[in-house]
């Protein structure tokens, strides 16, 4: 196996990354929305938007990885960056020296098949891949290579505007780049439940600022233990992971969604109506409950109760996440599928 060397520029390129604030971040859902269309549109098994960070590659999106990252020295997007000018071809691992004893090739994911094309940052320097994988050899042809470049383009496009962002500069202000590592759910690659406690104080800053309401959604997916039980944790695994993809489409730009704990997800809002937290829940109910979940044991209907409090800036997440319990409690006794809403006196005050 030969590890991928250096960038001739690695210093001026990791500082290129490390600039964009996108490392330990959350889940995007307009990247993973575009990995899945890749995947489609190529019939591979994998689709990840890589990052190479100093000593692994992250994956910020990823369809059909179970990982969320790997070292550096055994990654194929480790190789594929050192020519930015170019898609990097593998048809086939184990007839390539330099990857046929590589323990992602002998062992799973078993990749046969690679192409990676480099994702630029502004300053001109490669930070990583839109990459393809799959179990068997096969090869790209020309109009086939052209989507590709196509689609890293887009990638490219949306990192460089997400960096310029408002809510990629509050992050930067918000939590250290370690101290996000900590906030991240494994799994989902959402906020995890310690987050919340973190970044609630500043949405309470800025609801007071814009003279908003904050709104807390509570998230269960319904009848989830059977699921387990009946189809092994993999197969739950999956339809978490789909499960928080389908929420995170529903919310607006600067809703905030974690991973409360188990099959349970919290949705933080600011909200200037007494409606817009009802349209919220709904639209995530829907989204959850509108299509079936395709996993290695088949189709799987998922649905989700929803319970929401709606508070003033001065109330406290635990009270507002209390208050949404009970209000998830009303919707599972209401039959399941369901969404409730407890409406606080600052609303019927305002």
């Amino acid at each position: 196996m030969h590890a991928p060397s250096d960038h001739p520029n690695e210093h001026e390129r990791q500082a290129s990354l490390d600039d964009l604030e996108i490392l330990d971040t959350p889940a995007d859902p307009y990247m993973d929305s575009l990995v899945r269309v890749a995947r489609d549109i190529f019939k591979v098994e994998r689709v990840l938007i890589s990052l190479i960070d100093r000593d692994r590659q992250w994956f910020k999106a990823r369809a059909g990885a179970e990982f969320s990252c790997t070292p550096r020295d055994i990654s194929f997007c480790g190789h594929a960056i050192l020519d930015e000018h170019r898609t990097f071809i593998v048809p086939d691992a184990l007839e390539d020296d330099r990857f046929a004893d590589n323990p992602l090739v002998t062992g799973a994911p078993f990749i046969r098949f690679y192409a990676g094309h480099p994702l630029i940052a502004s300053a001109g320097l490669p930070i990583g891949t839109l990459c393809l994988l799959h179990s068997q050899p096969r090869v790209l042809n020309e109009q086939e290579e052209g989507r590709l470049r196509d689609l890293a383009q887009l990638v490219e496009g949306y990192i460089k505007l997400r960096s310029l962002s408002e809510h990629t500069r509050q992050l930067r202000e918000a939590v250290s780049r370690e101290q996000r590592k900590a906030l991240l759910d494994p799994l989902t690659q959402l906020w995890n439940r310690a987050a919340l406690e973190h970044f609630y104080p500043g949405e309470v800053s800025t609801a007071k600022l814009h003279n908003e309401h904050i709104g807390v959604l509570f998230i269960d997916l319904d009848h989830f233990k059977n699921i387990n039980d009946t189809y092994g944790h993999a197969t739950g695994d999956q339809v978490l992971v789909e499960a928080a993809h389908r929420i995170a489409t529903s919310l607006r730009p600067h809703d905030l969604l974690f991973r409360f704990g188990g099959e349970e997800f919290v949705v933080v809002s600011r909200i200037g109506s007494v409606n817009q937290l009802g349209s919220i829940a709904e639209r995530i109910r829907a989204t959850i409950a509108n299509k079936e979940i395709v996993t290695l044991r088949g189709h799987l209907s998922i649905k989700a109760s929803i319970g929401g409090a709606e508070g003033g800036p001065e109330d406290t997440i635990e009270s507002l996440l209390h208050k949404a319990d009970n209000a998830l409690y009303r919707a599972k006794n209401n039959g399941r599928n369901t969404v409730c809403l407890e409406h606080s006196e600052a609303w019927e005050n305002s």
